[in-house]
């Protein structure tokens, strides 16, 4: 057998064990049960790589492992038991057990020149390691002893940009509601948004003088994005319990989808702006407020002249509505005539079914949502925020969506606790478009 026909074989019986593995993985009942087949798993895995890397080797070299030993009495048998170094299998090299790729002194320590550090095989066990160990990171894998960003150097340990890549992907997606439309950027911190409306006035000419040139309108408005840093938390007890690599990756990006787009929902609409985004409900800027009573919340002539009355042209077919389902079902829903016949339809377009997070209302979108973020009208007290009339993307996030890790010992519960850290911002850019409806 020549060693390409070995790799070869070697390569399908590792194949096949690592399916078997796999479905042991699925069919396991306990904790341990799968950390112990999650180990087994990686190393079976890491063999699997070499082979086909040393096979890759051999097919570019046109090497077919012969060498010139087979049939010519100098590189075969020399009696002593010993195959000679140029081909066959060295006696003693087995599929089960040992390296046997180390027996021709082929196997070379694994190189990966990737341009980004935390992208690396090395670099994803090592943060394994550290968040359920404690283990710390080792300077060579850190980019030249970078111990996190440049903005904030208590952000801790970086995430593989594996995660960060799945993480993104997720948070793309329709998670958050509200998150999911607004406008992401990632800048500088400190940078000025201008935000006033540029102009320039139209002017006749004659054929001896040409118009002079326009300047834009003067910038007065102005954004600025703060580096604040939020963090979501995890106990010891959760990730400590994953083995493989892959089910650790996927449950960090679970865990921080969830947290991450939450918070974000929550903090567009009524985040402080001291240390996290600013809301658009706690904005000064946001001026325009529409307070209506529950006999104009359910009268669609109220809407008209209250609300689309005011609504800028140049925002007009842009905007979308914020409510709870209780405002939508006990107010909106139940729009009548005189005679205390339904009709919402007709009137306001209304249209969203029993089971559905969002629908319309007069054809702009009505996204759902909790309690929390605004107030249902009928628990509310006078001047609450029972709902939002806005532009989405007229509002900015802006992060670099590096999230860092940090580990700390909880006396309270007596548990190991990860604390994730990410620097992130968010206002919103033009208030033009944008109503505060409450309750009067």
């Amino acid at each position: 057998m020549n060693f390409g026909t070995y790799l070869r074989n070697l390569i399908a019986a590792k194949e096949k064990r690592a399916k078997e593995i796999r479905q042991q993985i699925k069919d396991a009942t306990t904790a341990d049960e799968v950390r112990a087949l999650g180990e087994t798993l990686n190393a079976v895995l890491d063999e699997l790589t070499e082979a086909k890397k040393q096979l890759e080797k051999l097919d570019k070299q046109g090497d077919n492992g012969n060498g010139n030993g087979d049939d010519d009495g100098n590189g075969g048998d020399n009696g002593n038991g010993d195959e000679g170094r140029s081909g066959g299998i060295p006696a003693g090299a087995e599929f089960r057990g040992g390296n046997p790729l180390a027996s021709y002194g082929l196997m070379q320590p694994q190189q990966r020149a990737a341009a980004d550090p935390y992208a690396t095989m090395e670099y994803r066990q090592a943060f394994k390691a550290y968040v359920q160990k404690g283990t710390a990171i080792p300077a060579e894998l850190r980019a030249g002893g970078d111990t996190g960003t440049t903005v904030a150097a208590d952000i801790g340990a970086i995430i593989p940009t594996t995660i960060m890549t799945e993480f993104i992907k997720d948070v793309s997606k329709v998670y958050g509601q509200i998150y999911s439309k607004v406008r992401k950027l990632n800048v500088k911190g400190g940078v000025k948004f201008p935000i006033s409306k540029l102009k320039a006035n139209f002017k006749w000419i004659t054929e001896a003088k040409v118009s002079e040139k326009q300047k834009a309108g003067d910038i007065k408005d102005y954004i600025e994005f703060s580096y604040n840093i939020g963090e979501i938390r995890v106990a010891q007890t959760l990730l400590s319990q994953v083995v493989s690599l892959d089910i650790f990756e996927n449950e960090i990006v679970r865990i921080m989808t969830e947290a991450y787009v939450e918070a974000m929902d929550k903090g567009i609409i009524s985040g402080t702006g001291s240390g996290q985004l600013l809301g658009i409900t706690e904005d000064d800027r946001v001026t325009n407020v529409v307070e209506m009573t529950e006999a104009e919340l359910s009268d669609w002539t109220a809407w008209r002249k209250k609300l689309f009355a005011k609504i800028p042209l140049a925002k007009r077919g842009q905007g979308e509505f914020i409510f709870t389902s209780a405002t939508v079902e006990g107010c909106l829903l139940t729009i009548k005539d005189a005679n205390n016949r339904p009709i919402f339809k007709e009137a306001t377009e209304l249209t969203i079914g029993e089971a559905a997070t969002a629908g319309t209302f007069y054809g702009r979108t009505v996204t759902l949502v909790e309690p929390d973020v605004v107030a249902d009208y009928d628990t509310a007290t006078a001047g609450d925020v029972i709902g939002i009339y806005w532009v989405p993307s007229d509002y900015a996030i802006n992060t670099n969506m590096e999230f860092g890790i940090k580990r700390y010992f909880d006396e309270d519960t007596n548990e190991w606790i990860n604390k994730l850290l990410v620097i992130v911002d968010g206002k919103i850019l033009d208030t033009s478009g944008c109503y505060i409806i409450k309750k009067k």
